[in-house]
């Protein structure tokens, strides 16, 4: 009797794990859904911008929309939502969102709260200044300066923990309240990726110093363990690049930047 609980029990927990949404199963995963709630940025130029009527538009809302449109989402039925960077990995975790195309680079660390899929493209850090600062050429230059610290973002961490250059982080909210500081004089420099630093340049006074000096691998951030989903948006992403929709986008949003875009398929970091 013992013997035939025990089966019972072991069956029950099985069962458990297949139906309850702890074994990595269909109800965790966001393929196969009818809608998508996408994460996305509201203040990057060129990359994701909120309308005043509340419509989304950018290089990162047409990604995501192309990649939902190859898992049989239509536009119709996605749900772009603003997710600042120091919510990402809570939106995810509790459901808020159903993926993340956000400018949202690949790291170790983040990894171990989130599946990425791609990326979808590989940028790379550089910096933004005002058109006076000449003596600012290079990411040493910014020992001492007032640099940009956005909360949740790991730019400013790659310039004084990486490079090891003593520069001032001053904590901003976003991107967009860093180029508005930069300008007032309250920043000396705004360090993050190019293509960032590229949509806020546009009609703004300032000057890239094009000097890039690190990889960003813009991922598409699923809840921890969607491997389902992670190996359907690579699929995706793949797609994308072979049908020339990435290059098109790619010039459609940053032609006219001056930028050298990458139109070949990135190298995918992994489910895991």
């Amino acid at each position: 009797m013992r013997a035939a609980r025990t089966v019972i029990a072991v069956v029950s927990v099985a069962a458990c794990l297949s139906s309850c949404g702890l074994g990595g199963t269909q109800k965790e995963t966001m393929a196969g859904k009818d809608s998508l709630i996408i994460g996305v940025k509201e203040d990057q130029p060129a990359l994701g911008v909120k309308r005043p009527d509340g419509t989304y538009e950018g290089f990162d809302i047409d990604v995501a929309t192309y990649i939902a449109g190859r898992l049989g989402v239509p536009k119709s039925r996605i749900k772009f939502r603003t997710t600042n960077s120091s919510v990402r990995e809570k939106a995810l975790a509790d459901g808020t969102v159903d993926m993340i195309v956000a400018t949202y680079s690949i790291t170790a660390k983040r990894k171990m709260k989130v599946t990425f899929g791609g990326p979808y493209y590989v940028a790379h850090q550089d910096t933004f200044v005002r058109a006076d600062a000449t003596a600012i050429r290079d990411v040493r230059d910014l020992r001492g300066r007032r640099i940009c610290e956005v909360t949740g973002s790991n730019s400013w961490r790659r310039v004084i923990e990486e490079r090891r250059v003593a520069a001032e982080p001053v904590t901003v909210g976003t991107y967009g309240a860093c180029m508005d500081a930069l300008a007032a004089g309250r920043l000396d420099a705004v360090s993050t990726d190019d293509l960032i630093l590229a949509g806020f340049a546009a009609g703004r006074s300032g000057r890239m110093i094009n000097a890039p000096f690190t990889d960003e691998k813009y991922g598409v951030g699923l809840r921890k363990g969607d491997l389902k989903g992670c190996e359907e948006v690579n699929r995706a992403i793949t797609r994308m690049y072979q049908d020339g929709t990435a290059q098109r986008l790619l010039t459609k949003w940053f032609g006219d930047s001056g930028l050298k875009l990458n139109t070949s398929v990135p190298q995918f970091e992994g489910c895991t």
